[in-house]
């Protein structure tokens, strides 16, 4: 059960991040929205309503779950960059992939606003300064101080890990994509 919800692993950032890990991140989410519109754009409405692993999510909901977390994140970039170290608003992410517009909302409508957003988040991310990397944010979960240089890498694992919980059910389950 633990390969199916974390098919890639826990996130673990590096002690010291590079400017590649940062190039390498950024290129993760440039290329997540037609990666997962490839990965998603053939399949029926049956195999959406598909969950991805044992009392997981379906397919239609991870794509908008995709869609508001990384949302949120493009927000907690923009305070953490004109605030002073923000405590930022955590939300209740399986309430809202529990919402009508999660279970029932076509993925194209969440393809289309990942597309639009991730161009905005990497032009973002590719001005920021060092400087930039180092500010950060404060998750009230903890009182966690993020760096914005530790937020992209999050997002770009987070990018890989729901992009392998389909694939992996694709594979599993012998759809072609």
């Amino acid at each position: 059960m633990e390969n199916l919800r974390y098919p890639i692993g826990h996130y673990q950032c590096p002690e010291k991040i590079s400017a590649e890990h940062i190039q390498e991140w950024i290129m993760i989410l440039e290329t997540l929205p037609e990666r997962l519109e490839n990965l998603v754009k053939n399949l029926t409405a049956e195999q959406l309503e598909t969950p991805y692993r044992p009392e997981g999510w379906t397919i239609r909901q991870v794509v908008h779950h995709i869609a508001d977390s990384h949302h949120n994140s493009y927000t907690r970039f923009k305070w953490t960059l004109t605030e002073e170290s923000p405590v930022i608003k955590a939300y209740e992410e399986k309430e809202w992939s529990n919402l009508f517009d999660a279970r029932t909302a076509p993925i194209q409508l969440s393809l289309n606003y990942i597309k639009a957003l991730h161009a905005k988040l990497v032009y973002l991310l590719k001005g920021l300064s060092s400087s930039d990397l180092m500010k950060y944010y404060v998750h009230p979960d903890g009182n966690v101080k993020v760096s914005l240089a530790e937020n992209i890498g999050k997002y770009a694992w987070h990018s890989n890990h729901h992009y392998a919980h389909i694939e992996g059910l694709l594979k599993r389950e012998g759809w072609s994509f």
